[in-house]
């Protein structure tokens, strides 16, 4: 069994937006990420995940946002075990400030180039991968 998790990679004035997880965080604490969260159970429904991005979207770092496409989608287990599939889209900054609005979930925020992203040496190398995929889906849809 899997726990169905769902991100946005959120493009705004050349940067993306990155939280840093609270260090209650069961899965990895106090490291940045993209903003995200479960997926939860709801029965016959539909448009499911672009929903819960909303809603974590809000609930996390108090945004609206616009889903433009879907980005990838790995699986990965957390640092308890629990086996996650993992979804991220890419998304326009539409409207709010970005904070942290969930001291639970999210201990702050930045905003960060590509290359700043991908020149870290502290971030993962998966969430490398997912903004040179954004940044790359982002940039054929300008050249359309």
């Amino acid at each position: 069994m899997f726990i169905v998790n769902v991100e946005g990679a959120v493009f705004k004035d050349g940067k993306w937006l990155l939280i840093k997880r609270s260090i209650k965080e069961e899965h990895a604490g106090g490291r940045l990420s993209l903003v995200g969260g479960k997926v939860d159970k709801e029965g016959n429904t539909s448009d499911i995940l672009e929903r819960t991005l909303h809603r974590e979207m809000d609930e996390e770092v108090g945004i609206k946002v616009k889903i433009l496409q879907y980005v990838n989608s790995s699986s990965f287990v957390t640092d308890s075990g629990i086996h996650v599939v993992d979804i991220v889209f890419l998304c326009e900054h539409e409207s709010g400030e970005a904070f942290a609005k969930s001291p639970d979930e999210v201990d702050g925020i930045v905003w960060l180039t590509t290359e700043q992203i991908i020149s870290n040496s502290q971030l993962p190398l998966f969430l490398k991968e997912n903004i040179k995929l954004a940044d790359s889906l982002l940039k054929d849809a300008v050249l359309k």
